[in-house]
């Protein structure tokens, strides 16, 4: 494949920048709610010191009319404060006066009304116990306003953060979803694609099979075109039994990276000519390489679909491919280098995600299958590492075989 951007039809990366949205608003909407709960607070306290202001002068006023006048002022700025109350007298709980009720009543209240007001003290009795004399009067009060909005808020913001979740998980499922069914889409594109070639070539074959010995080309034999069909049958077997090996646990053994890699440059030599006219593959493998533990067939797979990145991010330019590997304590370094353009920054990080390939044609499925058969199978670890040049190199580290 080329490297280069491909356009989603599903941005993973844009759902949880909506999450991050939607707790800003509720952020916002909890900052605005306790900043109008504070200032609330603060006209509270003016309010109590103006209280205590008057008391102050009743209490030292020498005059009887002052005082009366001081308790007066004391009784409004109370009632400012907005706490509902009711006053009844005793015994008998008769209808006295009110302030701030949360209904609308008459001046005089009717009887009707005073009924009304009479249960809304008995409901006030539920929450606080009646302040007053009971064989005189008593003060029947609850909360303010803002302190009944405050006792909301937890369950707002509980509320709020709740939805949040269930909407990420739901988002998350979604996005789950949509990356299987890529998967599967293009894991099926995948196998079609590698059935195509050889059930291709066989079908080249045959129609040279049904020609006459003298219209062949080079007056090919049966035993040449008999062992053409062959290598097309080996590589449709090596093609079933690859995706027949998909989300299972194969059976791991000791193996050779370096059968692997032979086995590997034995193929694509053969093709080198047709898939990158121009590319020279090298192979730097010490005959004394420790064994790894694991199947000979799924780390062809991964080798193979590296080699072949890299091949198509050439692009008929030529260049070198390099095959290396080396131990390093208890693991097998394999590395395969190119000199081609590069990856780009803004999708480094994306190269194993299935879907990213430019290349007509490609479902960009090789490298997500590659990561899974060293890291999930293996154990293993693979990674695109830096250069100072051109091209690039994928590093897989492989457990050595214990």
């Amino acid at each position: 494949m080329r490297w280069g951007r491909l356009p989603s039809p599903a941005n993973p990366r844009t759902w949880p920048a909506a999450l991050a949205l939607l707790l800003m608003a509720l952020l916002v909407l909890f900052m605005v709610y306790a900043g109008q709960i504070v200032r609330s607070q603060q006209a509270d306290a003016e309010t109590f010191t103006r209280i205590y202001a008057v008391a102050l002068e009743g209490l030292t006023s020498q005059e009887s009319d002052g005082a009366l006048a001081a308790l007066t002022e004391l009784q409004s700025e109370l009632v400012q404060l907005g706490v509902p109350f009711v006053v009844t007298s005793e015994p008998g709980g008769r209808y006295s006066t009110h302030a701030n009720l949360p209904f609308a009543v008459s001046t005089p209240p009717t009887p009707d009304e005073v009924a009304r007001i009479v249960r809304y003290a008995a409901e006030l009795d539920a929450r606080n116990a009646p302040v007053g004399d009971p064989g005189s009067q008593l003060v029947h009060y609850g909360i303010t306003p803002e302190a009944a909005r405050l006792r909301w808020m937890p369950w707002i913001w509980a509320t709020g953060l709740l939805l949040t979740i269930l909407l990420a998980a739901a988002l998350l499922r979604y996005q789950r979803q949509r990356h299987a069914e890529q998967a599967w889409t293009a894991m099926a594109r995948e196998l079609a694609h590698q059935l195509g070639t050889p059930i291709s070539s066989l079908q080249g074959w045959v129609e040279l099979l049904a020609l006459d010995p003298g219209e062949r080309p080079a007056e090919m034999g049966r035993g040449e075109i008999a062992a053409a069909i062959e290598e097309d049958l080996v590589r449709l077997e090596r093609v079933s039994r690859r995706f027949e090996l998909i989300g299972r646990e194969p059976e791991l053994e000791r193996i050779s990276l370096g059968a692997v890699v032979d086995e590997l440059r034995g193929y694509m030599e053969a093709r080198l000519p047709r898939l990158g006219p121009g590319v020279a593959l090298h192979v730097d493998v010490p005959h004394d390489l420790p064994e790894v533990r694991g199947h000979q067939v799924l780390l062809a797979w991964a080798l193979e679909n590296v080699v072949k990145n890299s091949l198509d991010a050439m692009a008929g330019g030529g260049g070198a491919i390099t095959i290396s590997a080396r131990a390093e304590g208890g693991w097998v370094i394999l590395s395969v280098r190119d000199t081609g353009p590069g990856v780009p920054a803004d999708i480094r990080d994306r190269v194993f995600d299935p879907g990213v390939t430019t290349k007509a044609g490609g479902w960009g499925v090789g490298l997500t299958l590659t990561r899974r058969i060293v890291e999930g199978v293996h154990r293993g670890r693979i990674e695109l590492r830096d250069r100072d040049d051109r091209g690039v190199i994928f590093q897989s580290r492989l457990p050595q075989a214990r």
